[in-house]
């Protein structure tokens, strides 16, 4: 199967050896998004508009590889402080409240930046 890759073209991708994402057939695995754009952290001191902005950048990215929100059948959201779950899940319900993926939330003890709050990957497949 053909392997093809996205890059976000920030500088990391190649310091760090990854992609934005990987396309193999019908399977796109997007790598951990966090809240960021050109100007900086997004949503800082907020879980919910930065669960809200990552998940409209990942729809981006799928949308560039052919794929949509309804191709999503798993999200791992990394999280640093995990008793902001009613936040989080309410923006990820917003997006994902009739597709229902398989989720996973953690709490992990930091992220590379501490403005970050949530990191989140996703796996789609095509039916």
């Amino acid at each position: 199967m053909q392997r093809k890759i996205y890059s976000s073209s920030a500088k990391w991708e190649d310091i760090v050896g990854y992609s934005r994402a990987v396309q193999v057939g019908n399977h796109l695995e997007i790598s951990g998004t966090v809240a960021t754009d050109e100007n900086g952290v997004v949503g800082k001191g907020d879980f919910y508009e930065q669960t809200r902005f990552i998940l409209n950048k990942i729809d981006k990215v799928l949308q560039q590889a052919g794929f949509s929100l309804q191709d999503v059948v798993r999200t791992r959201m990394f999280v640093t402080d995990i008793s902001q779950w009613e936040a989080i899940g309410k923006a990820h319900g917003e997006f994902f409240a009739n597709i229902k993926p398989a989720t996973s939330m953690i709490e992990i003890s930091a992220l590379i930046d501490p403005d970050y709050l949530i990191e989140i990957e996703v796996t789609a497949i095509k039916g």
